[in-house]
């Protein structure tokens, strides 16, 4: 099956990425230096959105860098683009062919903006109206769900921000993501089995924060593309104003907590959830007491630091959401409605 073989191609793909860009994520960081940059602007749809949310975080907290997430009718339908003085245009697509995300870069281009594709196609038309492409070397992705197109998303934007801060210790960490992923990916069995227990859900809520925040919309969104139930993503803290109403005793709740900044948040809200609600938790963690809270509890290794968990958090969840598809008698390679490509306008 191709979707578990791509799955499982990630730690090599990853490993593949970092050895053989860093020269040129590292120019990439120069030339941003030299360009007075004032903050970026991101496009992007699908699974590759999902990454710019992890670059939201990212760029923000490791390099000082605002992040706007484009609006691209503006760009095409309403033919009203905003004002881009200053920014980084940066358009992130597997495929590289959406005309949406290509006509921000034109847009900024001509507006005199530095402009990056981070894509898996260096030949796309995204590529071609580019300053500078970030071939992301994931090898051709052939299942509908995007797994390590998305990883290899992550990890070029791990590079690049690790690149702009001079870090040396970001490189090392870096470098032990193909090792993180390996010992993750152990977990299918496990996870095969434990999805039986979901196969007649048909509604859940993903819940993350923080870095992971990118994690719970591409869980979510697996869940949706392969699975068809109804979830719905949210942060902890906005499904604390509002969402929790909906869920009662046995309702589904997925959640992503790694150790770091927002850990404390995350567990507060898993043990109202649990206590004082008896809702059915899922969880990604690397932490001890989150696990203990939960149903079923998915494990990433302990020392994985926060800012990187996001490559290794979506591994379980990758693997859930295609046992989940398959207990649920579904096909994995080829989900109802969707392409693999989608050109949008």
């Amino acid at each position: 099956m191709s979707l578990f073989s791509e799955i499982n191609e990630q730690p090599d793909r990853i490993k593949r990425l970092l050895s053989s860009q860093r020269k040129g994520v590292e120019k990439i960081a120069e030339a941003i230096r030299k360009h007075n940059i004032d903050y970026v602007f991101l496009a992007a749809r699908g699974t590759s959105d999902n990454a710019g949310r992890y670059a939201n975080y990212l760029l923000g907290a490791m390099n000082g860098l605002p992040l706007a997430l484009a609006t691209p009718s503006l760009f095409t339908y309403y033919k009203k683009p905003p004002q881009l003085r200053n920014a980084l245009v940066i358009g992130v697509s597997q495929s590289g062919k959406s005309p949406d995300i290509v006509s921000v870069l034109e847009e900024g281009k001509r507006q005199g903006c530095m402009t990056l594709a981070i894509t898996n196609e260096p030949n796309s038309p995204l590529a071609n109206v580019s300053d500078f492409v970030l071939d992301v070397h994931a090898g051709p992705e052939r299942a509908v769900a995007a797994t390590k197109t998305y990883t290899a998303e992550l990890m070029a934007v791990a590079m690049l921000s690790t690149a702009l801060s001079g870090n040396n210790k970001g490189w090392g960490e870096l470098g032990k993501i193909p090792a993180w992923m390996n010992e993750t990916l152990k977990q299918n069995d496990f996870i095969a089995e434990a999805a039986q227990r979901y196969r007649y859900m048909d509604q859940a809520v993903v819940l993350g924060r923080g870095f992971n925040y990118a994690t719970a919309f591409e869980w979510a969104l697996k869940l949706k593309e392969l699975t068809y139930i109804i979830a719905e993503p949210y942060s902890s803290a906005d499904f604390a104003h509002g969402p929790i109403a909906m869920v009662e005793s046995g309702y589904p709740v997925f959640a992503v907590a790694a150790k770091g900044r927002v850990f404390n948040s995350m567990l507060g809200m898993l043990q109202r959830l649990r206590s004082e609600i008896s809702a059915e938790l899922v969880v990604i963690s690397n932490d001890k007491r989150v696990s203990s809270l939960a149903q079923v509890s998915l494990k990433i290794p302990a020392d994985v630091p926060e800012w990187l968990s996001p490559m290794i958090s979506i591994l379980p969840a990758q693997l859930f959401a295609a046992n989940l598809t398959l207990a649920k008698g579904y096909d994995v390679e080829h989900p109802r409605s969707i392409r693999k490509v989608t050109e949008t306008k």
